[in-house]
Formats: C-alpha cells, sequence, structure tokens
C-alpha cells in the first residue's frame, strides 16, 4: 500500500476529537481540546501530560533492510478576530493593521468566531538501516518557527471591516532512533519523540498556554524495504516473549496497508492490525469513537442557528455540514446495519448469515380463528401482560406479517414490521432491530375492510 493511503488511516486518527458532536465552540465538549496523542513541553509543571512518546517494533530484514519514520502531529493555531477601527481598501504591507480583538463577529450575515485551528507537521527520518544505528541511535532536533497572518475579512461592499488573525509559536523537539539486533536477521527498533520547547514561568503552570506549544495527535508511520514487520497484537509463537517485551509509551503500533507487513502506525488509539477505512462512510466525522449514522442523523436534527455556529467554526467542520447535508437516501442506507467479518473487512450489504441461510422450517399461512394468515397480512399487535418494554411500546401497533415460522419443538413464531417505521424496508430484508417475532396468540389479523 502507497503512504498516501497510509496517511488516510493515519489522518482518522490525527483529526480524532479535532472538534465533537455537536460541532460547536460554544458547547463544553469543544472548549477542552486535543485530548489524544499530546506531547507537552518538559519543562510543563502539570502531572499527567507526557512530554514524550516512544514506541518500540520487531522487524525481520538482512544487513541491507532500510527503514523510514514519519513522525506527525498537529500544532495549535489561535485564530483571533480582528475589528478594523476604520474600513480599508487594503492591508498594511509591513506590520498588523490597528484592530480591536473580539470573541465573534458578523460580517454582512457571516459569523466570525474565535477558534483553535490547526497545522499539520510532520518530521521524516531515513531511510536508515537497523545495522547502522545499533551502536549509536540517530537523533535530530526538529524546530518549527513561529508565524502570524492577517486574512481580510470584506463587506459587501468589498471594504475590508475585519480580519482573522491566525498566530502560532516556535516549537522544538527531539526524534530519536535506535536498533538492537535480537538475532542475525531480527531488529528491535525504538522509536522516540520528545517536546523540548523552552516555556516561560508563568506558562509551567498553565496547561492552555502550554498546549500552544505541544504536539498534539502524534504518532508515527513506520515503513521497511528489504525486510518486514512483525505483529506485535498476534506474534507468531517463537516470537512471543520478544514481542511482549516491547515497550510503548503513548503509542500502539500496528500493521497497516497490505499483508506484506512493511508498514506500521503507531498511534495514542488502541487498533488491530490492518485497520481500514470503513467504504460506507462519507468523510471524517472528527468523533470516530461514535456511529456516523448516529452523529449523521444528529446533525441533520440541529437547528438552523447551531448548524450556522458550526459553518463558521473552520473549513473542515464547514465542509462536514455540507457533506451532511448532501446525502442521499442511498448515502443513508449504507450507513445502516453493514456486517464485517474477522479481518475488519466491508461485507455488501445483505441480511446476517443467521437470517441468509436459515434453515428453520417456515410456513406459507395458518388459520387464525378461522381466519387466513398470511405472508403480507395486516396485524395489530396484542402482547401479552408481564412483558417487557418493548411489549409496552408496540402495544396496538399495526404490523405487516413478513414471515411464519415453526421452530424444532413446533412453536409457532410470526416476523412482522411495522407499518409506520420509517426503516421497515431493512426490516423486511431481515436486519434486526426493525424486525419483532410475537406468537401466534399475541397478533389480531385485520380483516379486508376493518377499521385499522
Amino acid at each position: 500500500m502507497r503512504l498516501d493511503s497510509i496517511k488516510a488511516i493515519a489522518n482518522a486518527v490525527l483529526y480524532e476529537g479535532y472538534i465533537l458532536y455537536p460541532y460547536r465552540p460554544s458547547s463544553i465538549k469543544n472548549r477542552q481540546r486535543w485530548t489524544f496523542g499530546g506531547v507537552f513541553p518538559t519543562s510543563f509543571d502539570q502531572q499527567g501530560d507526557a512530554s514524550f512518546m516512544e514506541t518500540q517494533v520487531l522487524l525481520r530484514g538482512g544487513e541491507q533492510a532500510a527503514f523510514g519514520a514519519h513522525f506527525r502531529f498537529l500544532q495549535v493555531v489561535k485564530r483571533e478576530i480582528g475589528l478594523l477601527a476604520a474600513p480599508a481598501d487594503k492591508l498594511p504591507k509591513d506590520g498588523a493593521p490597528a484592530l480591536t480583538l473580539v470573541p465573534r463577529l458578523d460580517v454582512d450575515g457571516r459569523e466570525l468566531l474565535a477558534w483553535e485551528e490547526a497545522l499539520e507537521r510532520e518530521v521524516v527520518l531515513g531511510p536508515l538501516r537497523p545495522a547502522d544505528i545499533q551502536d549509536a541511535a540517530f537523533v535530530t532536533p526538529p524546530r518549527f518557527e513561529p508565524a502570524r497572518s492577517f486574512e481580510p475579512v470584506r463587506d459587501r461592499k468589498g471594504r475590508i471591516v475585519a480580519v482573522l488573525v491566525r498566530t502560532s509559536l516556535a516549537i522544538d523537539g527531539v526524534v530519536e532512533a535506535k536498533a538492537r539486533r535480537l538475532a542475525p536477521e531480527l531488529w528491535k527498533l525504538t522509536l522516540r519523540i520528545e517536546n523540548v520547547t523552552p516555556l516561560a514561568e508563568a506558562d509551567r503552570r498553565d496547561r492552555a498556554a502550554a498546549q500552544t506549544r505541544a504536539f498534539a495527535s502524534t504518532h508515527v508511520i513506520i515503513t521497511i524495504e528489504g525486510g518486514e514487520f512483525i505483529s506485535l497484537v498476534d506474534p507468531p509463537e517463537a516470537l512471543r516473549t520478544a514481542a511482549a517485551q516491547c515497550t510503548h509509551v503513548g503509542a500502539f503500533p500496528v500493521l497497516v496497508g497490505g499483508q506484506d507487513n512493511r508498514a506500521m502506525l503507531a498511534s495514542p488509539i488502541i487498533l488491530y492490525d490492518y485497520p481500514a477505512i470503513a467504504p460506507e462512510s462519507p468523510g471524517d466525522l472528527y468523533d470516530g469513537t461514535e456511529i456516523d449514522e448516529i452523529l449523521t442523523l444528529r446533525i441533520l436534527a440541529m437547528t438552523d442557528a447551531e448548524k450556522r455556529e458550526m459553518a463558521s467554526v473552520d473549513a473542515r467542520a464547514r465542509a462536514l455540514l455540507e457533506r451532511t447535508h448532501a446525502l442521499t437516501a442511498d448515502d443513508m442506507a449504507r450507513l445502516h446495519g453493514v456486517m464485517r467479518d474477522g479481518a475488519s473487512q466491508a461485507s455488501e450489504l445483505e441480511p446476517p448469515p443467521a437470517i441468509k441461510n436459515r434453515e428453520t422450517p417456515r410456513l406459507v399461512s395458518l388459520i387464525d380463528n378461522g381466519r387466513p394468515l398470511c405472508v403480507g397480512a395486516r396485524v395489530r399487535l396484542r402482547p401479552k401482560s408481564g412483558g417487557d418494554v418493548m411489549d409496552i411500546a408496540l402495544r396496538d401497533k399495526l404490523a405487516v406479517v413478513e414471515a411464519i415460522e415453526r421452530d424444532f419443538e413446533d412453536r409457532i413464531h410470526i416476523a412482522v414490521t411495522l407499518l409506520d417505521d420509517p426503516g421497515r424496508d431493512l426490516g423486511a430484508a431481515g436486519f434486526p432491530g426493525h424486525r419483532f417475532f410475537f406468537s401466534q396468540e399475541e397478533i389480531e389479523p385485520i380483516a379486508a375492510g376493518d377499521a385499522p
């Protein structure tokens, strides 16, 4: 698998938690951000926030085997709203314009909000041969310089009335790679990134200040030529002890890409080997621990005012909102009820095997109190007393018989879907959640012409 394809998977980790539902800066969940993979300056005094990330992996290869490592993280960019003292046709070439910082501003219906954006940062090592770094580690000190920019905001007359002020601070790190030979063609590789950015005395006890100089969502992609990596999730029996002795601080490596074992992703989120982006997912939701279908429905249910605030966050949130509104009925159906095998590969949308391959004897019709009862008939649900909460919720509901089945103890079970269920087609296809079973005594056939 190409590095670009692997980065698509890594980006799901990179932007996990970037912005959480309900996708608005005013929500409490979005006031404390960057919860995964934080690597803070070593001089930050608060406990609980690591100043380094380290992982160890096993690789098999000869003297010419060479690996590359892509350390990736986000750097916080502070976005502020500056109201100009007077409208202008252009900004000064040098220096900052005269402005007043405000938390939010409406410019001819366009809402502007102060926010924390992010810059993607990457430090690349290699190619390096393990044989060359077994006696002395390879060390490099990456530095990213401070930056400040002004984006003009024009009113409908074309005048600049405000600016978006973006500020990123200088950050410094140390990245290290070293190898240890365990057998003639077996190596333990150690990769480490540390944040050595200096902090002012006042910032050493202020997490918000330290956050502006932290590495957020830190992870590393490792690739190899002329060798292969060993799974640490399910190592070969002969290497289980060596795999168990690998240590990790803030990163958990798994195999990614093709089945040739030539790439690993070490991230702060625990994954299985060979993770994949679900083909049914229309795009990033930045809240991957939730379910796409649920988040999509919640976004669609937001008020117009909430959606305006979401669209004002930044380009990523705005694109998410626009993409959600553009989903078709077929797109929504693909988000519901997909089944996968043990290797996390997508299967076609089809009934579960237990239903698809059912061997339970089926009946075509029954006679119920002198009335014919067959598949397709309309019935009223009359659950027996003493049932569960679903029996209470479904009492007196109108339904359609989808199947009449007899189990191996000669008991009759009638499968129905609800007439007023928007997902009735899923129940008819055999999916749970939209298909309900009742005994013959718990349904009341409705004859043609009877009032529903």
